[in-house]
């Protein structure tokens, strides 16, 4: 019998067996890296469930509790994104696209990547108005410099200030997300991004620096989980959640379903 490993049937077969233990060992890492960021997410959303009221089954807000409140927000406390001069589409419904986000979610980071095209196309139409809960739970993040809050106050600053930059600054955001673990961003960085969106008012960085809606957003985050939210991104067409993974996470994936819900 010969030596050489290509031509020993024994030599192949223990190669091989070497090959499927490490596919399968990587494969276990990557299950359990999921499932160790899935837990930091399901830790952060129970210490909100913990907090809410129990008896809470509709997100109203009360402006009288929670001190400054952004204006021009809808009443369950949402920018809403609306070109009003563009109606919908002959005989087709406005379709109404809810999105909940948290500005150091790396998941939201993806849907954003992946639809912010599709949601803003659908708006410029007059297919879609889109409604964007910003909330802030992953403090736990940014190393102690609460990025998320700060992050989801500022939305709210510029939103206020503008709406028609808001998708703009909020794909600035997303693209300078700063790693999970690492320092955030800082007012000066916050304030910079506005900037380069189009806000260029020095009472919008004042407003960014003065943290003007970082109360109002923690008051906002408990309410919107008491409607049932778990996790972030979780987003709803006419009130219904997507579930489907594709819609949510591949490029362009929302458009199918906007205009399924406009029919």
């Amino acid at each position: 019998m010969s030596k050489t490993t290509g031509k020993n049937p024994l030599a192949n077969a223990a190669k091989a067996d070497r090959n499927r233990k490490i596919l399968i060992q990587v494969g276990v890492a990557v299950v359990l890296l999921g499932l160790i960021a899935g837990i930091g997410i399901t830790l952060a959303v129970r210490k909100h469930d913990n907090n809410k009221d129990a008896n809470a089954n509709s997100f109203h807000w009360d402006p009288a509790q929670v001190g400054l409140v952004p204006a021009n927000l809808t009443p369950d406390g949402a920018i809403r994104i609306d070109n009003t001069a563009a109606p919908a589409p002959e005989g087709k419904q406005k379709v109404n696209v809810r999105v909940v986000a948290d500005v150091q979610c790396p998941a939201c980071d993806m849907f954003e990547n992946s639809n912010a095209d599709a949601l803003k196309k659908a708006v410029q139409s007059g297919q879609a108005t889109v409604d964007y809960n910003i909330i802030t739970f992953l403090d736990r993040a940014s190393s102690g410099n609460q990025f998320s809050t700060r992050g989801a106050a500022a939305a709210y600053v510029v939103y206020e200030a503008d709406p028609t930059k808001f998708q703009g600054w909020l794909a600035e955001m997303y693209q300078k997300q700063p790693k999970e673990g690492g320092n955030g961003m800082s007012d000066d960085q916050l304030i910079q991004i506005a900037k380069d969106a189009g806000y260029t008012d020095p009472a919008v960085a004042q407003a960014i620096k003065d943290g003007r809606y970082t109360s109002w957003v923690k008051t906002q985050t408990d309410k919107v989980f008491a409607t049932g939210v778990k996790s972030t991104p979780t987003v709803y067409v006419n009130g219904t959640q997507v579930q489907d993974p594709q819609a949510l996470m591949t490029s362009g994936g929302m458009t199918a379903v906007i205009e399924n819900a406009a029919k």
